[in-house]
């Protein structure tokens, strides 16, 4: 499915993030920068070590903010990692939004044209795919609305369930 804002398209897509053919892949991090299981993991074994110790150099970060680092051996080659969650792996509906708003600002700092997004903290997060949807689809078309020249023409969920698929497909087709 696709909207489109502006000159930027918003779409979303079933499939392993780490693979995504974009300028830049966002993590969903933790504060310290760790890269464990879920996103982080996908992205640390598709793409090397070298982008955790990267990061981790990085940190740790306020919850909500984003760092960047380089891609490793991913075909992007930027790796956003936004700051989700603590070391308690709590997440909610401000951190998810703030982590979003805040990687897109690091992508339009770079002049990324395209950045993949999976669904924060819905994985050791907890949160609901539903409202990680409704908090991340509307940050970034608020981002898009507010941006008069944005070099961020693609915004890309790329999401690991059909569950998931279908929660942010239903918000975006909401957004029409």
């Amino acid at each position: 499915m696709v909207v489109t804002i502006g000159q930027a398209s918003l779409e979303t897509e079933r499939g392993d993030i780490s693979q995504a053919k974009v300028d830049a892949v966002v993590n969903a991090a933790n504060n310290h920068l760790w890269m464990g299981s879920g996103v982080a993991g996908a992205l640390k074994r598709a793409g090397g070590v070298e982008i955790e110790r990267e990061a981790v150099s990085k940190g740790p970060v306020a919850i909500g903010d984003a760092v960047i680092t380089g891609g490793g051996s991913l075909p992007a080659t930027h790796v956003i990692h936004a700051a989700v969650m603590g070391q308690d792996l709590q997440t909610d509906e401000s951190k998810i939004r703030t982590a979003t708003k805040n990687a897109l600002m690091r992508a339009r700092e770079l002049g990324i044209r395209s950045v993949a997004f999976p669904a924060l903290g819905t994985g050791v997060g907890g949160f609901p795919p539903e409202l990680a949807a409704e908090a991340m689809i509307d940050e970034c078309v608020s981002f898009l609305r507010k941006e008069s020249a944005p070099s961020l023409k693609r915004i890309l969920f790329v999401l690991f369930s059909d569950d998931v698929l279908s929660a942010f497909e239903r918000r975006l087709h909401g957004r029409n």
